[in-house]
């Protein structure tokens, strides 16, 4: 486990999965615990893709692969790069049980800073193969809602009218499901976890607040240059995870070509493709 901290955080982050495990703010503790009753993890990250695949599988250069669903990343150790009192830095390079599921000579940097009251994480995929790298991620943080979720609210900067794709299995369907209408707020309804997760594949906000309605904690995210946001936790779980994405599962219809999925970027070689989220308790 590694350990940051400032006057106003204190922030615990594995080695395995780089998954933040605690964050720390007067003696407040803002992170789900893991417990294994509901959800072992806490704040699993996706790399190189999002979500799942059709029949667990996708083909590139001809050849066929199979990945789990969110990619490698969170079952992945990784190395510690550089380490302050302050900010870490956490590195997965490439080896050969990665390459068994994606072809690609790479660095991926998690990136761990705090600043003030918040922390930034940034995602940095670099390119170090001789060919054009595909792939994508996006976060998974849970956060504890001690009350149940339905003492919460999800606050956005912007009026939204906010649809949610539906889930069948690994993939996201026709179904849609209008969550709000012109509004800032969304009520959160435990039966609306029944299934899965909510999709909202169009967000005008880049920035959400996790505000308890009775003032005892928030937590906002901020995620510039993040493209989707799921919402999602475990039915009568007391969490919430707010997920910042930059890429979707497959899709129905999708075809199997792993460049052709939603989300995905082309990085060149010796390029990187990068993005950072802030997440701020109060």
């Amino acid at each position: 486990m590694v350990v940051i901290k400032n006057s106003d955080l204190t922030v615990k982050i594995a080695k395995k999965g780089a998954e933040i495990k605690s964050i720390l703010r007067g003696g407040v503790e803002y992170m789900w615990s893991a417990d294994p009753k509901f959800w072992a993890q806490s704040a699993p990250i996706m790399f190189p893709m999002c979500g799942g695949l059709k029949g667990g599988r996708y083909e590139l250069d001809g050849k066929s692969y199979e990945m789990p669903k969110h990619g490698f990343a969170k079952l992945s150790l990784f190395e510690v790069e550089e380490l302050s009192d302050s900010s870490v830095t956490m590195l997965l390079r490439d080896n050969e049980d990665t390459r068994k599921m994606y072809p690609f000579a790479f660095e991926f940097r998690v990136i761990f800073a705090l600043e003030g009251g918040s922390l930034k994480v940034t995602y940095d995929a670099k390119n170090v193969d001789e060919k054009t790298m595909y792939c994508t991620f996006g976060s998974h943080e849970a956060y504890a809602c001690p009350e149940g979720i339905e003492e919460y609210e999800l606050v956005f900067p912007e009026e939204e009218s906010l649809v949610a794709s539906g889930l069948n299995g690994d993939i996201v369907t026709d179904y849609t499901k209008q969550m709000s209408q012109n509004s800032k707020k969304l009520v959160l309804n435990d039966r609306d976890f029944f299934l899965d997760a909510l999709v909202f594949r169009t967000v005008k906000s880049r920035s959400v607040t996790l505000a308890a309605k009775n003032g005892s904690r928030r937590i906002t995210v901020d995620f510039p240059g993040f493209d989707n946001l799921v919402v999602w936790h475990k039915y009568t779980a007391p969490y919430l995870c707010v997920e910042p994405w930059c890429g979707l599962p497959d899709v129905v219809g999708s075809s199997y070509d792993f460049r052709e999925k939603v989300g995905m970027r082309a990085v060149a070689p010796g390029e990187s493709f990068a993005r950072t989220h802030t997440i701020t308790p109060e």
